[in-house]
């Protein structure tokens, strides 16, 4: 890019942020006329039910929280063209964002968000959060759900290919070639979906290794030479190629493969469980074991179970909209300290908080009828406690929408490293093409 245009584009950019500072600022020092503050977020059965119980326990009567549901497709998209404008006028008090998206945000609109410090203590949550919700030493975010990673699995699919609970407990990324090979040949199932579009699988693998498609900056590439990166593409491909996996398309398929009973495994976010308990007739046939631990080559030992993460999002106040503060007190009474408030979201929700002390509560220790009594929140709660923190940048979806060629290219049998190679070159001329 000629250096004229990078000047050109910094001077609109600052000039959008200075624009955005001075339309809300003298909205933002009227808190005590507030008698609302908005929120925007989606899925109609998990965080804007969340908001409403937030809304319930936080104690002020004075003030209506009404929260606006749409996609999260829709979210990004008036987020985008809002903060791009310039003006606050058409902005939530508080918008919750992805952990793959917020550093974006946060760095092309540093002015636009609200310093949370004050209100939310390192201590009280996971500490992976916080590679995603700071700039320097100030907190932007308060974390919410975690995705902290587990292995869902019908227990009577892997009872019939000869694997008992214990042996799931204890399992490597070595071992799930041969654990799919088994399962396709006991019982003609898959042990899991996959959307080659979709490289969550090879995300949970990277994260696990406490690595990312760019350097702890943030910013660096590193595709070349990310040895988890490189096993999680080897890894997919010769479950495709081999046909041990049922190959999907799109979320809903992948959904319909477990519930159905054509994938006899899922290895994702804590908040998939929604996905597995809504087929209600197989309640009592699931369980969740760990997250696979990782292979030698990456450091793994034998029979040591890693943690990962996939998903998850915070809670952010925009700055210059009026309410700013009164938004800030109902983040700071609910989601970033009311541990109540996180156990009854688990029993209604499902949710798997980042706050750590929700462990404490009552129905963190509650067995799961659906998953054969386990006690699956306690379960993931302490998975969770050893996530690695990764800083995915801001980067994240744009490198995998190329990412995804990696992938194919490596299922037509060309030379893994000289594929990453290529890669590392197109993904470092995109990043500096978006900036």
């Amino acid at each position: 890019m000629k250096l004229s245009k990078v000047i050109a584009g910094v001077a609109i950019s600052t000039a959008a942020i200075t624009l955005l500072a001075g339309c809300g600022a003298s909205k933002a020092t009227k808190d005590q006329n507030v008698k609302e503050i908005t929120v925007w977020a989606w899925d109609d059965t998990y965080n804007v039910p969340a908001v409403k119980e937030a809304a319930k326990v936080w104690g002020n009567k004075d003030v209506k929280v009404k929260v606006i549901s749409m996609s999260q497709d829709q979210i990004v998209q008036k987020l985008n063209t809002d903060l791009a404008s310039g003006s606050s006028a058409g902005l939530p008090n508080i918008v919750l964002t992805e952990d793959y998206r917020i550093q974006g945000y946060l760095k092309s609109y540093p002015d636009a968000f609200k310093d949370l410090t004050k209100i939310v203590k390192k201590d009280d949550f996971a500490t992976y959060k916080f590679a995603v919700n700071s700039i320097g030493d100030k907190i932007y975010g308060v974390p919410f759900d975690s995705g902290v990673t587990g292995w869902f699995y019908r227990t009577d699919l892997l009872k019939q290919a000869g694997y008992t609970a214990a042996d799931m407990n204890k399992m490597s990324w070595d071992q799930f070639i041969q654990v799919a090979k088994d399962v396709k040949s006991k019982t003609g199932k898959a042990l899991i979906s996959l959307d080659p579009s979709d490289l969550g699988m090879i995300r949970t693998i990277m994260q696990e290794d406490g690595k990312w498609y760019t350097g702890k900056d943030g910013k660096t590439v590193t595709i070349k030479g990310n040895d988890a990166l490189k096993y999680g593409l080897q890894l997919e491909a010769t479950l495709l190629k081999e046909g041990l996996a049922d190959k999907v398309s799109g979320w809903t398929a992948g959904q319909q493969a477990v519930q159905s009973g054509a994938a006899a495994s899922a290895v994702s976010g804590s908040w998939y469980s929604s996905t597995i308990t809504a087929a209600k007739d197989l309640s009592g046939k699931w369980a969740v074991a760990p997250t696979p631990a990782l292979p030698a080559s990456l450091g793994g030992k034998a029979g040591q179970t890693y943690a990962s993460n996939s998903g998850g999002a915070g809670w952010y106040v925009l700055k210059n909209v009026a309410g700013a503060k009164t938004a800030e007190d109902f983040l700071g009474k609910t989601f970033a300290s009311n541990k109540e408030l996180m156990g009854t979201l688990a029993n209604k929700i499902g949710l798997v908080s980042t706050m750590k002390s929700a462990a404490s509560t009552s129905v963190y220790q509650t067995p799961n009828e659906f998953y054969g009594g386990q006690k699956t929140l306690a379960d993931f709660s302490k998975w969770m406690q050893v996530v690695p923190s990764v800083n995915y940048g801001d980067q994240t979806y744009a490198i995998e929408s190329t990412m995804t060629g990696a992938l194919q290219d490596v299922m037509k049998g060309k030379n893994i490293d000289t594929v990453l190679a290529d890669y590392q070159k197109q993904v470092e001329s995109q990043v500096a093409n978006a900036k």
